[in-house]
């Protein structure tokens, strides 16, 4: 089997073209207003500025007319689950967190700010962001590990009026249902009559589950490093507990692999290797959708032996799971009617729309759009407004 790493086999043309593109940064800041003359620093500045500021002090709404709070997002992260290479702190994240607010506004048209915390304290996460919160429109939370991820945005959301979003959670959830949505499609079947075998409980394998049992899948069962889970076993965090007692309604126990006996769909978001022998005892036009990075649970040579269906979480192979399908057009939707928080319905309306945009296009190769597909955002930003109205928060 091919072996990748994130650096051993990047070639040295790559290698280079990286680093210059990153020289200096990947973004700036720009005025948006005329600051030409004294005319211009009157009103952007001293004394036009201290009567909006006096609007805003009696009308607090007004905050979103009349700053960038309506369109700008603080993407956070404290640097401990950054891409595959794990916890490598908050310098070393600010790449990435660059990059999340680059494809926010290249998608979205959206502003971000990356914001990169020295600190791993769930507490202390939670206050510093919250804090920050009167700037921004929304949350975006990035690379922050499991459990702890969990936590901190449910007390976020608690504290706070507007959306947080934990992309490694929710991103990779909508897009994987999306993609299920449509290959179950493609093979004449609904998500009722399939049953999946996830691999992984960390922050994407938890909101996946929970993501498939909302949209009403057959049955799936999650594993992690010890197998499945299930209710006999004592050795479960409370988030596993919880998965164990919503899932798995065959009453599976034992290995990953035995739990692959006879299912239609594989999901991997772990550093597993799962043997291809595992992969020969699914059901017939299964689903292999391995997304581990930079190498996938099966590769996708072995995983086209058996399965009708195969995607990954890489660029370089078709059906591509890919975060950035989802996070603009749910910001964007959510920020168009200033909406308190992101639901349930509001993820699963995301999905449904985002597996639309292919469903008449559909093939073994094709199961979810391009991200620079100009039909994506527009469509999931819709979606996700109407399910805000819908479910009461939104504001406008």
């Amino acid at each position: 089997m091919e072996s990748h790493t994130p650096f051993a086999q990047t070639d040295t043309e790559l290698l280079e073209a990286a680093f210059a593109l990153h020289q200096g940064g990947k973004l700036e800041t720009r005025p948006t207003v005329p600051l030409n003359d004294a005319g211009d620093l009157s009103l952007a500045y001293t004394p036009g500025v201290a009567l909006v500021c006096s609007a805003i002090a009696r009308q607090p709404h007004l905050v979103y007319d009349y700053t960038w709070k309506s369109s700008t997002v603080a993407v956070i992260t404290d640097g401990t689950a950054v891409l595959g290479l794990g916890d490598i702190g908050p310098y070393a994240a600010l790449p990435v967190m660059e990059g999340k607010a680059v494809l926010l506004k290249q998608f979205a048209d959206i502003d971000a700010v990356p914001i990169a915390l020295d600190s791993t304290d769930v507490t202390e996460l939670v206050d510093t962001a919250a804090r920050l919160a009167p700037s921004f429109g929304g949350i975006f939370l990035e690379d922050v590990s499991a459990p702890r991820c969990f936590e901190i945005e449910s007390r976020l959301q608690e504290r706070l009026d507007i959306p947080v979003f934990h992309d490694d959670q929710h991103g990779t959830a909508i897009v994987t249902l999306a993609a299920l949505r449509n290959a179950a499609k493609l093979t004449g079947r609904s998500l009722g009559e399939l049953r999946a075998v996830i691999s992984g409980a960390g922050a994407a394998g938890v909101a996946i589950t929970r993501i498939l049992v909302e949209a009403g899948i057959g049955d799936v069962a999650v594993a992690d490093r010890r197998g499945v889970l299930h209710l006999g076993r004592d050795d479960l965090t409370p988030v596993k507990q919880e998965l164990a007692a919503t899932t798995n309604k065959a009453g599976r126990t034992g290995s990953l692999e035995q739990a692959l006996i006879g299912a239609d769909v594989f999901i991997g978001v772990s550093a597993g290797t799962v043997p291809e022998a595992a992969v020969a005892g699914m059901n017939k036009d299964c689903f292999v959708f391995a997304m581990a990075n930079p190498t996938p649970e099966v590769h996708p040579d072995i995983a086209h032996k058996y399965a009708r269906v195969v995607a990954t979480g890489r660029s370089d192979y078709p059906n591509q799971i890919n975060n950035v399908l989802a996070f603009p057009g749910v910001f964007a939707g959510a920020l168009q009617v200033r909406a308190t928080r992101i639901t349930e319905n509001m993820k699963l309306a995301a999905a449904r729309a985002l597996a639309a945009v292919v469903e008449d296009e559909l093939s073994e190769q094709r199961i979810v759009p391009s991200p620079f597909d100009e039909r994506v955002v527009p469509a999931i930003a819709d979606a996700v407004a109407g399910a805000a109205r819908a479910d009461g928060v939104a504001r406008r």
